[in-house]
């Protein structure tokens, strides 16, 4: 189209240039009149670049969206709104909610979107931009609510614990609140994750004493069943024989030893009884 356009409006000036010499009156007339026609057929021709995509209005009424990229003829009298159909990223800012606790927590995320139906993007909504992002950080605010930042049950859901199913959880609710908007959410996950400052040392504290209890916990089974193990060694070998009241003993200093937080210093008894 563009090169029988140019075409068509070199020869309009030739055959002006050719009337005007010899004074053909009725061509002059004709091409002078073909001339503006042709240059308003120009501004049919657009360019459409990879990515991109053109959605076309006609007095208002939506028509369709041109995608294929190079160069291209319409209608002139078509509107053409330029639309990136690229994959783009949006970070929210970090916001201060409270997680399913009560506890308040900072949180942002990122989300990796574009767009997928140009006529709900730019009819459904005044800025679609400005919608994503809107949307994209009360979702991030919803999700936060719904789960405790940490928890040591293995089987409750966790913002600090369980990252996956948060990830899928907040690109599903991100998606659903998008979609009216011709957006696609092609990936979203959480980039900050921390208690808010004023309880920040608290909750470290609280972390910390529960690290402690845990692992203590695991040193006092270890201790009880290897002094489990001693007193059925030592009874399945003969080596000694132990009433009840020297087996508590036993078990009293051997659990003392092994659950100490520092190492023990033996003390050898060299003193004979006469």
């Amino acid at each position: 189209m563009f090169f029988g356009l140019l075409v068509l409006v070199l020869g309009d000036i030739a055959l002006f240039v050719i009337s005007v010499i010899f004074g053909l009156v009725a061509t002059i007339i004709v091409s002078a009149i073909l001339f503006p026609v042709l240059l308003f057929l120009m501004f049919g021709l657009f360019v459409v670049n990879p990515n991109e995509a053109r959605v076309l209005q006609f007095f208002g009424r939506y028509v369709g969206t041109a995608r294929d990229p190079g160069l291209r003829w319409l209608n002139p009298f078509y509107t053409k709104r330029r639309i990136s159909v690229r994959v783009r990223n949006f970070e929210t800012e970090r916001s201060k909610v409270n997680d399913a606790n009560g506890n308040p927590v900072e949180i942002a995320a990122v989300v990796v979107w574009r767009v997928v139906d140009t006529a709900e993007a730019c009819f459904q909504v005044d800025d679609f931009v400005n919608f994503m992002r809107v949307q994209s950080e009360a979702a991030v605010r919803s999700m936060a609510t719904q789960y405790p930042y940490d928890s040591t049950d293995d089987d409750v859901v966790s913002l600090r614990g369980d990252t996956k199913v948060v990830t899928d959880q907040l690109e599903s609710e991100i998606q659903g609140r998008l979609s009216q908007a011709g957006l696609e959410v092609l990936e979203a996950r959480i980039t900050h994750l921390a208690y808010a400052p004023e309880i920040a040392s608290a909750m470290l504290q609280r972390q910390q004493a529960g690290a402690i209890v845990e692992a203590r916990e695991k040193i006092v089974e270890g201790a009880v069943s290897m002094v489990q193990m001693a007193l059925n060694d030592l009874s399945e070998r003969g080596v000694v024989e132990l009433d009840e009241e020297r087996k508590a003993s036993m078990v009293s200093n051997l659990l003392v030893v092994l659950c100490a937080d520092k190492s023990t210093q033996p003390i050898v008894n060299t003193s004979s009884q006469s």
